[in-house]
């Protein structure tokens, strides 16, 4: 059993022409009309930059090295981003050429996630070239999107890891006026935003402040006034950090709606290609599992002949399988802009939420005594899910958001229990 491989474009084209061949076979088959939902199969295009990006990172961010870095100070490894954006150029994926980018959609962006989730690789590519850089498009910043293209540039955006889309997140910074010697219409924010992800390397931190009228604020990482303290966090190789402003000057690149735009495109952006991430996280577990359930032998057979084993095995298959088309759907929509992307957003980071989580856990169990080493790589899988897991809202409150999204009914109230004789209820002590 092997796990869940990746449906290519030629597999597409032999369906097809299975089918041809069945409809003139019978010709009395009625044709299936076209439903409209875009393709969920990768292309050459993506598999090409799938393999360029999967070389990158299983030549620099091996199991070993990605361990020993989350032991040390810098948990981020600058070197390794600086070839994934520069060199391969994954900086700019979603900036148009006109601005130095690739002009590429959310559907190649996605295979790049998938590959950082493959390898729980410590660099900043959802902070900054996914969030920060869909923010930065949709305020039409030329600044920064000519630096975030080169790949010069990191940028995180100024909100909690949790927050979810669908809604801003509360503002915990507020806009102040100039102060003496400053030049007519300088901002000045002070405040702190707590649980930031992929801002410890950023130099740029887009910052939604509460002013006259909202806006967000683009501001360097190394002025006076901005403190920027890592904090302990559950997964090393994605350190969260806390931001405060005393002052700082910051530079208006949107106001008023178009912030609020800006900063709700990036939060809808972060929550699908996150769900891209974890689902290369769950698919990378289930290989690994599958792998060492044919090496490891007991009462002299490997133990992936068990019955047992094979269900487990099959089940996380099905999911995450479930969760490619989910993941898929989301990039999609999201790369023609289609109205039902907040659904399939919502969907796709529930769902490939709880894959990661349980394919990570099987991986632990199923490696046995090994699987709880430090030195094994199945604690890095472990930590890396049940932190997405509650990045960009957690499975509930996208399973919620669905419910609302889809207009569903609210359950039913539960009847009042019956009273029996003198107030006594039905099925109480006689």
């Amino acid at each position: 059993m092997e796990g869940p491989a990746a449906v290519t474009q030629a597999t597409e084209q032999a369906r097809a022409t299975e089918q041809a061949q069945a409809a003139q076979a019978t010709p009395d088959a009625v044709p299936v009309a076209s439903t409209g939902l875009p393709g969920l199969l990768y292309g050459d295009t993506e598999n090409e930059l799938r393999a360029a990006v999967r070389a990158l990172l299983e030549d620099r961010a091996g199991p070993a090295a990605v361990i020993a870095r989350t032991e040390t100070p810098e948990t981020y490894d600058t070197a390794l981003w600086k070839a994934l954006a520069t060199d391969l150029g994954c900086a700019g994926l979603l900036i148009a050429e006109s601005h130095g980018g690739a002009g590429a959609t959310y559907r190649e962006a996605a295979v790049v996630a998938e590959e950082a989730g493959r390898a729980a690789c410590p660099v900043p590519y959802l902070g900054s070239a996914i969030v920060a850089t869909a923010a930065a498009v949709s305020a039409g910043d030329d600044e920064l999107l000519a630096g975030l293209a080169a790949g010069t540039t990191t940028a995180a955006l100024a909100v909690p890891f949790p927050a979810a889309p669908g809604a801003l997140p509360a503002v915990t910074v507020r806009v102040g006026g100039p102060r003496d010697g400053d030049a007519a219409g300088t901002n000045r924010l002070s405040g702190t935003v707590t649980a930031l992800i992929d801002a410890l390397p950023a130099g740029v931190l887009l910052v939604p402040a509460d002013g006259v009228p909202y806006g967000l604020y683009a501001v360097s990482a190394g002025d006076p006034g901005v403190t920027v303290t890592p904090v302990v966090s559950l997964d090393m190789t994605r350190q969260l950090c806390d931001l405060t402003l005393d002052g700082a000057v910051g530079r208006s690149i949107a106001a008023g709606q178009g912030a609020e735009r800006a900063v709700l495109a990036a939060l809808a952006a972060g929550a699908a290609m996150l769900a891209s991430e974890q689902l290369g996280l769950a698919e990378r577990c289930v290989q690994m599992t599958v792998a060492y359930l044919k090496e490891r032998r007991q009462f002299g057979r490997p133990v992936g002949s068990f019955q047992a084993l094979k269900h487990r095995l099959a089940d996380l298959w099905v999911g995450v399988t479930q969760a490619r088309a989910a993941a898929r759907y989301a990039a999609a929509c999201l790369a023609t802009g289609d109205p039902d992307a907040p659904v399939a957003v919502a969907l796709a980071k529930a769902a490939c939420s709880d894959i990661a989580v349980r394919a990570s856990q099987e991986c632990v169990q199923l490696h046995g005594g090994i699987g709880f080493t430090w030195e094994h790589p199945a604690h890095l899988y472990l930590k890396r899910a049940k932190s997405a897991s509650i990045g960009f809202g957690t499975p509930d409150q996208h399973r919620a958001s669905l419910a609302w999204l889809a207009d569903l009914p609210a359950p039913p109230a539960p009847a009042a229990r019956r009273a029996g004789p003198a107030g006594t209820s039905r099925g109480g002590a006689r």
